[in-house]
């Protein structure tokens, strides 16, 4: 009787534990599968919104460059067909070369992109002077977006050679560009934008956009230097953009050795975006 007692406890305890195996492998085969779905779920509605990023991207883009050429070819269509007096000529000819320069800048940008996503670093650098650039930049931006004295101000008076780095001018003045021009574009009918150089330390020079416009929640703030990301905001306002500004920023920073971040207190609260660089060595 023991033995016949203790064979069919052996008996059942084998059953169960073969249960207790199936039923194991079964949530654990249940989890994979459920894994997998979430995972491809995640990857798909990933690659769903990069193709929805560059097809904006490519909806701005041509929008960017029909534009201007659109506009160069009527007034170039009605010069051609009627007499103007020399003042309206004058009109008509520096309308045609805002449109000029703004089709340039939006080639410029794709070039760019190309460019600071070739290499790491900057080949052949160069001494730049960082407050120079800043000047440049701010007095461009004034002109380009026909602005009155104080909309975008200079908040430092730092001395030529005070901030000199190391790396391409060229590729240094399209980052702070970009950074003007945004806050400009984005501060709506009332622009008051400041832009800053200081140093950081011992060994580095910081360029801070300040501006007073639609602002950048604390999610927003995690993507806006990802390439063609551009604002919900930024698109229910209609401001014109590719989504490459931002990233460009970000890529000339790298390239130099620095790194490029933006702050926000939150929508409608304003934003400042920083170029951090390393200073030349002494």
């Amino acid at each position: 009787l023991i033995a016949v007692a203790v064979g069919l406890n052996i008996s059942f305890i084998v059953v169960n534990f073969r249960l207790c195996l199936l039923l194991l492998a079964g949530v654990v085969g249940f989890a994979v599968l459920i894994g997998g779905l979430v995972l491809t779920t995640v990857f798909l509605i990933r690659e769903i919104r990069k193709s929805e990023q560059h097809d904006a991207f490519i909806h701005a883009v041509t929008h960017e460059l029909k534009t201007p050429l659109a506009s160069i070819k009527l007034y170039l269509q009605t010069m051609r067909q009627r007499e103007f007096p020399p003042e309206k000529r004058h009109e008509l000819i520096d309308t045609m070369l805002e449109d000029s320069d703004r089709l340039q800048q939006t080639i410029d940008q794709i070039l760019l992109v190309g460019k600071t996503g070739a290499a790491r670093r900057v080949d052949n650098p160069t001494d730049v002077d960082v407050s120079d650039i800043v000047r440049e930049c701010v007095a461009l931006a004034g002109r380009r977006h026909h602005l009155v004295d104080g909309e975008v101000r200079r908040v430092d008076d730092a001395p030529h050679g005070a901030f000199v780095v190391k790396g391409d001018r060229e590729e240094l003045v399209a980052a702070v560009t970009n950074l003007v021009d945004n806050a400009i574009k984005y501060s709506g009918e009332g622009v008051r934008v400041g832009v800053e150089v200081a140093r950081m330390g011992a060994k580095r020079v910081a360029i801070s956009v300040r501006d007073q416009g639609i602002g950048i929640t604390r999610q927003e703030l995690k993507r806006v230097f990802r390439r063609f990301y551009r604002l919900p905001a930024a698109l229910q306002s209609r401001v014109r953009g590719t989504g490459l500004g931002l990233s460009i920023v970000r890529a000339v920073a790298r390239r130099h050795g620095g790194r490029a971040y933006a702050e926000s207190s939150g929508a409608g609260k304003g934003s400042t975006f920083t170029i951090e660089l390393p200073l030349k060595s002494s």
